[in-house]
């Protein structure tokens, strides 16, 4: 069964019962005069906590900037972000700064591993930075869920793209944080570790209990989350339940379709 639901630009999803990232109004314009880019138009949405949620859309459709926003590593030029109850396009540099290192994680594309330390100091690197204690038994889970006890003492350039990933989401996970945000987490990767990869992300969420916002190009990717927010010329187009490949290449097809025919 298909489930994309297109709404009406001007009507927000229904709320989910616990939000764990929510944006209101939200605008962000780069340039100005004929110059200016309008990335994202008045965006309104939640994402709900202890789900993994696809932000997908057309080349230029706004998704990366949309999850820079909401992650604090780009400003609005307009309307709300909120982390939990915080509201995060208010924070300046220094709050934005500590809300990163305490209350988000990240995963990007690039590995981002440091090459002189062994995967297990890049995974506690967070805590060591911060100046926190190592939660072993939270440790020792990761290590288990994201089956990389036999590659602690490794170094990045023994190991394979997929095991340096799912290195960088244990160390995106490592401070326990409210949400994750994964940048095309599986774009420098074959396609069977990227299946890997997404599949502990996954397990991260059902298992662990963790938020995770992914943006992807890849349909086959998005299938794997719980949800699928589409976005077209910087506003939400359409909203998939339990995607499927199939459901969301219909999505995008629609999408397709609609600046087809506003041409």
């Amino acid at each position: 069964m298909d489930t994309t639901v297109f709404r009406p630009l001007d009507t927000p999803p229904h709320p989910p019962a616990t939000v764990a990232v929510s944006a209101r109004s939200l605008t962000k314009v780069y340039g100005k005069g004929a110059a200016e880019v309008r990335a994202l138009d008045g965006v309104d949405v939640d994402f709900a906590a202890g789900a993994f949620t696809a932000i997908m859309g057309p080349s230029g459709s706004g998704k990366s900037t949309l999850m820079h926003v909401l992650a604090g590593l780009d400003g609005a030029t307009a309307g709300t972000a909120r982390l939990g109850a915080t509201e995060i396009t208010s924070l300046d540099d220094t709050a934005l700064t500590r809300l990163r290192r305490d209350r988000v994680g990240f995963v990007f594309q690039s590995f981002n591993l440091l090459p002189m330390f062994t995967a297990e100091q890049n995974i506690l690197l967070p805590l060591e930075l911060a100046g926190s204690a190592v939660d072993q038994e939270w440790f020792d889970t990761l290590v288990s869920t994201l089956g990389l006890g036999q590659r602690l003492t490794h170094r990045p350039s023994e190991l394979s793209g997929g095991q340096q990933q799912r290195v960088a989401i244990a160390r995106a996970l490592i401070a326990r944080p409210e949400v994750v945000f994964a940048d095309e987490p599986t774009g420098n990767l074959d396609s069977r570790s990227g299946a890997e990869v997404l599949s502990f992300l996954r397990r991260s969420v059902r298992e662990l209990g963790r938020t995770i916002i992914m943006v992807t190009h890849d349909p086959t990717a998005a299938a794997y989350a719980d949800r699928v927010v589409l976005l077209a010329d910087g506003r939400i187009a359409g909203d998939i339940a339990d995607p499927t490949p199939e459901s969301v290449l219909t999505g995008l097809e629609a999408l397709r379709a609609l600046d087809q025919a506003a041409l």
